[in-house]
């Protein structure tokens, strides 16, 4: 299945890139997969390898030892095939049809305007060119590709016990060369929904347009402790201030488009009197300052851009009252950093999606933490939150975290392996955002699982990129371990 494109010509390992090719040129949004996993199926099976779609939706290949090699113990290698999608608001981009265009940049693989889709095609790409090659060594192999990891790891979730039959796992998801990584955060989400009847805008009013971009985004879990922008709240605590300054009629409010990401760019439509758009404007250019100097350093990029617009209706002044009251005061960002973990989040929260229109809407608030009871305390106090004005707001797709075990037998042959082939000291981390292996090891109780993978920066967010080096340094280190596991 693999695709011929001159942007890959002479990157190294060339199987891994060709199929990584393959990875850019079908698209795959997270629930809209199956188009690129039954090519693979059809891939695998032509190549004679057993393969099958589990109920699911996830493609499971299986590969035999090297001859000599059969008593070896079994391998999984696991990744995910979707990817987030985010663009920016200039480009035309339509993910569920037009393939990523990567440029090459300075040692990078990089998508400019939109997401890249290294997390985790690079991860799939690794695992496709070890199921195709015939010159590595390797004991019996399993490859778990999962569909639907990052719009809520259904995947993984819906993956049967007892499929697997091999004991050790390399997921091949995580985006710093270097570092192995044995636990990661759990999660769950909290569901906000409110709808009330429109209003007819008042006859003497005319329409605006305040839409918030220029932020960096990123992803919601290894990014929350940067601090970055999220426009949603920007947005909403610019709204609030103007309301509490002009007689403002909120129509629509609407920003983020993934529920992992940080959102960068948010819309808000209102209506005034009449004769406010001067005041208006030195109103809103007063609140671009105040949050141009709060983010310096981090986002310098942000831009509060207002023009005129139509407005037929809006919401209810007490309507206007919950979402606004109620979002500018709901949680965003770090809880708590861990006292176990030294220099990692602990508890975090995004507020990554919200569309609220005249008739009311939904938002969504995504919880991480590496304890499940700090994951939980956080999510009831914003259920409470909302339920203060009467609000609907369900916790949903609650998935466990991956806890650390830092004995592991694979993780010691990675490290010696990696000590001996690059010739320094790996590092052993824990991260802050949600990874199959949690779900999968509960599962499959006692499976020996450790993560790694090339250095991906800008995750889930425009820009993304990939470290071309560190892919070869990871197709040597994978083929390593995969020998050294006799």
């Amino acid at each position: 299945m693999n695709q011929s494109n001159p942007m890959f010509s002479g990157l190294q390992p060339a199987r891994v890139w060709a199929h990584f090719a393959t990875l850019c040129s079908v698209p795959r949004p997270s629930k809209d997969e199956a188009a690129l996993r039954d090519g693979l199926l059809a891939w695998a099976l032509a190549r004679g390898l057993a393969a099958e779609v589990d109920t699911a939706g996830n493609l499971i290949v299986r590969k035999s030892a090297t001859p000599g090699w059969e008593k070896s113990p079994g391998v999984v290698l696991q990744a995910h095939l979707d990817m987030v999608c985010q663009k920016n608001a200039d480009s035309e981009h339509d993910f569920s049809h037009d393939p990523i265009i990567p440029e090459c940049r300075d040692g990078w693989l990089v998508a400019e305007k939109t997401t890249l889709g290294a997390d985790n095609g690079i991860g799939v790409a690794l695992i496709l060119a070890v199921l195709e090659s015939d010159d590595i060594a390797h004991g019996p192999l399993e490859a778990l590709l999962t569909v639907d990891e990052e719009a809520g790891m259904g995947g993984a979730r819906g993956l049967v016990p007892g499929v697997l039959q091999g004991r050790l796992m390399l997921n091949l998801d995580t985006e710093d060369w270097g570092e192995f990584y044995l636990g990661c955060a759990g999660g769950l989400d909290v569901n906000v929904v409110r709808h009330s009847p429109a209003e007819p805008c008042p006859a003497s009013y005319e329409g605006w347009r305040l839409t918030l971009q220029g932020l960096r985004g990123g992803h919601s879990g290894v990014d929350i402790h940067e601090e970055r922008g999220n426009a949603i709240k920007l947005l909403v605590r610019t709204l609030h201030g103007l309301a509490a300054k002009f007689p403002l009629r909120l129509a629509k409010c609407k920003g983020g488009t993934a529920r992992n990401a940080l959102p960068r760019e948010a819309e808000a439509i209102f209506a005034l009197p009449a004769g406010l758009g001067q005041p208006l404007a030195e109103a809103v250019a007063g609140w671009e300052k105040t949050l141009r100097d709060e983010l310096s350093g981090v986002d310098d990029g942000l831009r509060l851009l207002l023009g005129t617009c139509a407005v037929s209706s809006v919401l209810p002044v007490a309507e206007q009252g919950v979402w606004l009251s109620s979002l500018h005061a709901a949680p965003h960002g770090v809880r708590r950093m861990s006292r176990r973990v030294p220099g990692v989040v602990e508890t975090s929260n995004n507020l990554g999606m919200l569309d609220l229109g005249p008739n009311g809407g939904t938002c969504n608030f995504m919880v991480r933490s590496l304890v499940d009871c700090g994951g939980q305390a956080l999510a009831d106090e914003l259920v409470s939150l909302w339920a203060l004005s009467g609000t609907p707001a369900l916790q949903d797709g609650h998935y466990p975290g991956w806890a650390p075990n830092p004995d592991s037998p694979l993780l010691k042959t990675c490290q010696a392996v990696y000590r001996r082939d690059f010739g320094t000291e790996s590092k052993v981390q824990v991260i802050h955002a949600g990874l199959e292996c949690g779900i999968i090891g509960a599962k499959y109780p006692g499976m020996d699982i450790v993560s790694f993978g090339p250095t991906i920066r800008g995750a889930h967010a425009p820009g993304e990129r990939v470290e071309i080096a560190s892919v070869e340094r990871c197709w040597r280190l994978l083929t390593a371990i995969l020998a050294e596991l006799r």
